[in-house]
């Protein structure tokens, strides 16, 4: 793992434990990852 491979990386952090992470909380961060805007490094023109 390099550094420079995760440029463009987004995270999601939930207080939710391993063993109790099922299809709800996945559907959750799918939800969360589905709003989020892509630029890739752009900058938005105001």
């Amino acid at each position: 793992f390099l550094i420079w491979q995760a440029a463009y990386a987004e995270y999601y952090t939930t207080p939710t434990y391993w063993p109790d992470f099922d299809e709800v909380e996945l559907d959750k961060a799918f939800v969360e990852f589905s709003r989020r805007e892509r630029r890739f490094g752009r900058v938005l023109n105001k």
